[in-house]
This record gives structure tokens, C-alpha cells and sequence, in this order.
């Protein structure tokens, strides 16, 4: 059983109720239901927080336990130098991020399409809703981390 860390940073506890017309109608409680139907036996510890010193610290924690983890980093994405340092931490000790977005940042407003996560994240899946997280976890599944 592999233990998979589902990490959302700031807004998307609002999920559901946040531009149903961009982020969708499904809550984080709904996000945690579709991933533990589809995790077959692993465990998904799906987290969120608007504490971006929370997520360093999982992400910290993600590097020291070899955690494979999931992120939507929300608007961190853009500017956290400090984030995309403790992504690095993961993928350098042979760790997987995956990085994604429930809508295509690219099709968006101009300052969403840069990415300072995107260079030391494992891979990068996004525009897809709940189901950028689902090829993220069956990604993991699959290469067994």
C-alpha cells in the first residue's frame, strides 16, 4: 500500500461553490470520494490549506518519506519561488510531483500561463477537472511511485 499525498493549496477548499463555471461543481469531499474509488488499496490523503508554510512543510515531508504527491498549488503556481524549491526537494530525492489544474491556465488570464513549478514537477496535467487528478493517480499507480 502506498500512501499518496493529494496536495491543494489556497481556494480550493472553495471548491463547489468557487466559479462552478470554471472549477466545477464538485467539492473537495467529492475530489477525496472519486480518488479513493480509484486508488485500489492505496491510501489518498488528500489535503488542502491557504497556509503556503503548510504546504512547504508537507511537501518537506513528502521528500523525507518518499510520498508520491499530487499538487494543485492554486495561484502559487505562478510566483512561489519557496514552493517550486520544496517541489525540487521531492523530484531531487527521486520523488514524484505531479502537478495539475482542474482548468488549462493556458486558456486563461495571461499572468496563469507561467508556471515556476512546471520545470522541476515530474509531469504536468491540467484542463481536464477532477479528471487531471485521476491521470495523475493512475500515473502513480502505474510506474508504482
Amino acid at each position: 500500500m502506498t500512501d499518496i499525498l493529494v496536495l491543494n493549496g489556497p481556494n480550493l477548499g472553495r471548491l463547489g461553490t468557487r466559479e462552478p463555471d470554471v472549477y466545477g461543481s464538485g467539492t473537495l469531499d467529492d475530489l477525496r470520494a472519486l480518488l479513493q474509488e480509484d486508488a485500489a488499496g492505496d491510501a489518498i490523503d488528500l489535503r488542502q490549506t491557504d497556509d503556503e508554510g503548510q504546504l512547504l512543510r508537507w511537501l518537506h515531508e513528502a521528500a523525507d518519506s518518499g510520498a508520491p504527491v499530487i499538487l494543485n498549488a492554486g495561484a502559487w503556481t505562478h510566483y512561489s519561488f519557496a514552493l517550486r524549491d520544496a517541489v525540487s526537494l521531492v523530484t531531487k530525492a527521486g520523488g514524484t510531483v505531479i502537478e495539475v489544474h482542474l482548468s488549462n491556465p493556458h486558456a486563461r488570464e495571461e499572468f496563469r500561463h507561467t508556471s515556476v513549478i512546471s520545470a522541476v514537477a515530474t509531469g504536468v496535467i491540467a484542463g481536464f477537472g477532477f479528471e487531471s487528478y485521476r491521470l495523475a493517480l493512475a500515473i502513480i499507480r502505474r510506474n508504482g511511485r
